[in-house]
Order: structure tokens, then C-alpha cells, then sequence
């Protein structure tokens, strides 16, 4: 089973529903322990970095959580929940995050449209696991304002170009994230939760 942790923020029913799509039982849960029985994590997510990092502490998923991040179970963040992985956010003024991945959430340069929402080319390298299969430059759904800036040098990372080129996608050990929204990036959204769920299951 695989725990998709609700804080409060993001359409959790479309990941599920796209996790059974491609084979893969999940639970919605905000029960800190239902997080740390199951197989695999997935933090989705929208909305606010602080508010998220707020929500999560306030109904005690904070240290579950982090267990989960511990590199020993398979780990997909998706969008807010990518973002949350980094040391830390310039939304609102600067406030902590997780700080598994080293880096700093920044908002978008002026001179493009703020949020980047639609349709964007993600290249990577071939050496990302969630990306087997999937040709660099396929296309993948984003909606968000701010990009995570690494400096974290053992993550490999495919990435996008939206004023800025920034990391679309991270793999650190079993830790894998991305900004985009695999759940509404139809086919090779959908290869991409595949992947996961052979991840998850050779880890079994």
C-alpha cells in the first residue's frame, strides 16, 4: 500500500485515482501511522509552502514524515510536496522546510507569466528511474510560482525552461520529486507513476 499524506492542500482523489490507473492500491491518510506502515510515500500538493509546512506539524505528520524520507522506502513528491523537501522557501518570507534536499524555493524572475501554468518540455539524461521509457523533451503539466534552486550535488535532476532553467524533477536514492503533476500529464504522466510503482514494488 501506498500512503498519499493529506495535509489539507492539493486534489489527492486524481493522484489516487491515477495510482490505481496504473495498478497501484494507495490511501489517502493523515494518520501518522498508516504513513509509517505502508510500503511508499507520495506528498502531493498546492498552495502555500508555509501554510503546508504549518498544516503538516499541526496534525503531527512532521515526524512521520521524515521517517518516510529516511532513503529506506520509495518517496514521490509532487509539486508543493517537491518543494517542501528544501532547506528552505522565499514565499511570504523566508521559512524552513524539510531540508532533505539542500536548496532554496524561489518565485519566478519577472518578465514571464506568474503562476507557470500549462504544458512544458522536460529534458533529462536517461539516468533518472521515473523516467525510464519516457523520451527527454516529453511534455508534462505545471501550475506553480516558485522553482526550487539546488545546491545539493549528489541529486540528479531533469529539468525545465521557463524564464529560468530549474530542476522539474529530482532522484537522490529512493527519494524521487517532481514540480510537475504527473496525475494530469496524461501519457507520459501516467509512464512516470508506473515507474513508481515498480519501484515500490521491487523494494518490497
Amino acid at each position: 500500500m501506498i500512503a498519499v499524506v493529506d495535509y489539507g492542500r492539493g486534489n489527492l482523489g486524481s493522484v489516487e485515482k491515477a495510482l490505481s490507473r496504473v495498478g497501484t492500491p494507495a490511501l489517502v491518510t493523515q494518520d501518522p501511522r498508516a504513513v509509517d506502515e505502508a510500503e511508499a510515500v507520495v506528498l502531493p500538493g498546492d498552495g502555500a509552502f508555509h501554510d503546508a509546512m504549518a498544516n503538516l506539524d499541526a496534525l503531527g505528520l512532521l515526524p512521520a514524515l521524515r521517517r518516510a524520507l529516511d532513503g529506506t522506502r520509495p518517496f514521490l513528491g509532487i509539486c508543493l510536496g517537491y518543494q517542501l523537501l528544501f532547506s528552505a522557501s522565499e514565499e511570504f518570507g523566508e521559512g524552513r522546510g524539510l531540508d532533505v534536499i539542500s536548496g532554496l524555493v524561489r518565485r519566478f524572475p519577472s518578465g514571464r507569466k506568474i503562476p507557470h501554468m500549462g504544458w512544458n518540455g522536460v529534458t533529462h539524461d536517461g539516468t533518472l528511474r521515473l523516467f525510464e521509457g519516457v523520451p527527454s523533451g516529453a511534455h508534462f503539466y505545471f501550475v506553480h510560482s516558485y522553482y526550487p534552486e539546488l545546491t545539493a550535488a549528489d541529486v540528479r535532476r531533469a529539468e525545465c525552461e521557463y524564464g529560468v532553467r530549474f530542476a522539474a524533477a529530482i532522484e537522490r536514492g529512493r527519494i524521487h520529486a517532481t514540480q510537475f503533476h504527473p496525475e494530469k500529464s496524461q501519457r507520459w504522466g501516467l509512464r512516470l507513476l508506473e515507474n513508481f510503482a515498480a519501484l515500490v514494488k521491487a523494494n518490497g
